[in-house]
């Protein structure tokens, strides 16, 4: 079977021929429709989290159960599931006992520490498996799968609810789920904030009340507090320092700021203005397979519609390399139904 994975290496992409994985108890094998290219798969080609050679990318892949072991009774063979990134806790710590299971520091995470989605069959393990409710395109519910849940999961975090301003910091793959999720579901006030106009452009339309060209507004911060008062929350989509800093300076008290990005720098706090406006900074990673559940049947809904791409696993390199330039819109999401 056709596989994306990291070079021999440790860092850099590569298109491969592996064999079709065997099942062990407790798994079940999956034909891969789509999985959608983050930019977590980004740093892990990258070697930024630790080089992992051979490893096949993707945590955001969908697609159809053929072959069940014969302890499985959660999944069938017709199932349509989903790989996420958060591929399977230890099940008994005390993360994964109370509602923090992506926090378990035993974690399996697919495409980086165990083979993802990026490959025509993968492997899953069967009671971590979330299915994808009838009437969701798997297209979309790929890009679901990752940016979607993390978004909501994020926006959880940061209280959103109705009437509260979020500013969204990155309105790229990420961050157009975000403010989609944000107005359309937990029913904010929402402005975007990036560097590109065509980014921006489809946040407005995605349902975005402002929109913010960082580049051309230097102090972002300061705008936002001047057209809203200051946002209730903040989630940082971007990868970058400047943001994060951007996104505590454009609270008002009591205010949050969720950390989603991953740049390799340290933010630079406001000691004065953290403790007294009494600013929370909150890291949030993923999300639980309840949430996911919860991210998916709102897309099925109809409340959030994904902007997806498809192309074929061929264009991986290219895609990774668009994705290090910025100039992906939406998600885009190798299709392996062709």
């Amino acid at each position: 079977m056709k596989a994306v994975s990291v070079k021999d290496s440790g860092v850099g992409i590569e298109i491969s021929e592996r064999a079709i994985p065997t099942l062990k108890q407790g798994e079940a094998l999956v034909k891969m429709e789509y999985c959608g290219v983050c930019h977590t798969d980004l740093h892990v080609a990258n070697g930024d989290f630790g080089k992992v050679p051979g490893r096949i990318l993707g945590h955001e892949g969908i697609g159809i159960v053929t072959e069940v072991a014969n302890d499985v009774t959660s999944l069938k063979v017709g199932d349509r599931v989903s790989i996420a990134w958060f591929f399977k806790g230890c099940g008994y710590c005390e993360y994964c006992t109370t509602g923090r299971e992506t926090l378990c520091r035993n974690v399996q995470n697919a495409g980086y520490s165990v083979d993802g989605g990026m490959s025509e069959y993968a492997v899953v393990v069967a009671d971590y498996a979330v299915k994808v409710p009838e009437g969701l395109d798997p297209a979309q519910a790929s890009s679901v799968t990752c940016a979607g849940v993390t978004t909501y999961k994020a926006l959880k975090e940061a209280d959103a609810a109705p009437g509260k301003w979020i500013a969204i910091y990155g309105a790229g793959g990420l961050g157009n789920l975000a403010v989609q999720y944000a107005k359309k579901v937990f029913n904010a006030k929402v402005v975007a904030v990036d560097i590109n106009d065509d980014k921006l452009a489809l946040a407005k339309v995605s349902g975005a009340d402002i929109v913010i060209n960082a580049k051309d507004t230097p102090n972002s911060a300061e705008k936002i507090q001047e057209l809203t008062g200051g946002c209730h929350g903040a989630v940082v989509t971007a990868v970058s320092k400047v943001a994060f800093n951007q996104a505590v300076e454009s609270l008002r008290a009591g205010g949050t700021v969720v950390a989603v990005g991953l740049p390799s720098e340290y933010m630079e706090l406001s000691i004065v203005k953290t403790v007294l406006d009494g600013i929370k900074v909150v890291g949030s990673l993923v999300g639980t397979r309840k949430d996911l559940a919860e991210a998916f049947d709102f897309a099925a809904q109809g409340s959030v519609v994904p902007v997806v791409q498809k192309r074929p696993i061929e264009d991986a390199p290219e895609i990774f390399a668009e994705m290090e330039a910025g100039k992906i819109n939406g998600r885009m999401v190798l299709d392996f139904t062709k």
